[in-house]
């Protein structure tokens, strides 16, 4: 339970390239709270980065190391957590996520993805086959899965960090919140 002046925690979902941990960090700092990068912490936790977990696990290894992580950080109270694009594919994160916290789906298109993605960190998902399709079919399938546990949608097409920032703000439960 948190204490009555702490705020809730806000998680940003979506897909790679939608603006989470660019926005994340803005909103955390703009709140006076602390950001976390769910992906970061599967790194520092196993010691390794998530290409090589993807390489050595597969994905399902990698997933089930994400839902211990994302139940651990949906259970910290005042946090940003920018949550990988894949997370909202389990059931299980789905509910800790909405349940937990306030969830904002950071909206973007396959066209702003691909443009974001591009010569960034390695993403395991795209290694193989036309960036382009493998978008496209990830944002099909979970598109809906954002959109369930979404308290709001913002559409990041376009934009710059801080008019998304702002617009979250605005949105917030109860109006905007005070640092």
């Amino acid at each position: 339970m948190t204490a009555p002046d702490t705020p809730p925690s806000i998680f940003l979902v979506g897909p790679m390239g939608s603006g989470k941990t660019a926005v994340g960090r803005r909103l955390a700092q703009h709140l006076g709270l602390e950001f976390v990068d769910s992906d970061d912490v599967i790194e520092e936790r196993s010691g390794v980065d998530i290409p090589f977990i993807f390489e050595r696990e597969g994905e399902a290894g990698f997933r089930e190391r994400e839902r211990r992580v994302i139940d651990d950080l949906t259970a910290r109270p005042g946090i940003v957590l920018a949550t990988g694009g894949g997370a909202a594919m389990d059931p299980e994160n789905r509910g800790c996520l909405h349940t937990r916290g306030f969830v904002v789906y950071l909206h973007t298109s396959v066209e702003q993805q691909l443009r974001r993605t591009r010569g960034g960190r390695p993403r395991p998902l795209l290694a193989k086959g036309d960036p382009r399709d493998t978008l496209a079919r990830l944002l099909a399938i979970r598109d809906p899965q954002y959109r369930e546990i979404a308290h709001i949608v913002v559409e990041t097409d376009g934009r710059k960090v801080a008019g998304v920032v702002d617009e979250i703000f605005a949105r917030l439960p109860g109006g905007p919140v005070a640092p």
